[in-house]
């Protein structure tokens, strides 16, 4: 089974996340809201826990697709995406009801997780190894809300 079935967002890593959001919403593309806090994330498991915080976040939602902006902090994977390889599409975000079972429905399809986070709630992301394999895009999974009790 996988947990990849339901699409929320692009994210596209800049340099300038002023420039790129205002080119955007020149074309129509907009409006653009801050993310907010990284620091909802208590539970973190990722390269560079400073360059995670530092990271900053813009979200615009197109039809039923929210397409994401990341200027990352220094040490984060997607800073070093940006370095070797340039501004572009760092991940494709999945929306999923519980967040830990579907991390194993991916560890169980040999997915190796990249970095992870849990907000209090237990809802939060887990990104996967997977550039070298999918065409230099990494995979989300994302809940944003805390699993249903059974």
């Amino acid at each position: 089974m996988t947990p990849f079935k339901k699409v929320h967002h692009i994210c596209i890593a800049v340099h300038d996340i002023e420039r790129a959001s205002e080119y955007y919403e020149s074309v129509g593309i907009g409006p653009w809201q801050d993310y907010g806090s990284l620091a909802q994330y208590s539970d973190l498991e990722v390269p560079d826990v400073d360059g995670f915080f530092a990271s900053v976040y813009r979200t615009a939602q197109v039809g039923d697709l929210q397409l994401q902006l990341v200027q990352p902090g220094a040490g984060s994977p997607q800073r070093r995406f940006l370095d070797e390889h340039g501004e572009g599409i760092f991940h494709i975000g999945f929306e999923v009801g519980d967040i830990d079972e579907s991390e194993a429905q991916a560890a169980a399809l040999r997915m190796e997780v990249l970095m992870r986070g849990r907000r209090p709630d237990g809802s939060g992301f887990a990104y996967f190894d997977t550039a070298d394999r999918a065409g230099g895009v990494v995979l989300e999974l994302r809940s944003t809300s805390a699993p249903a009790s059974s």
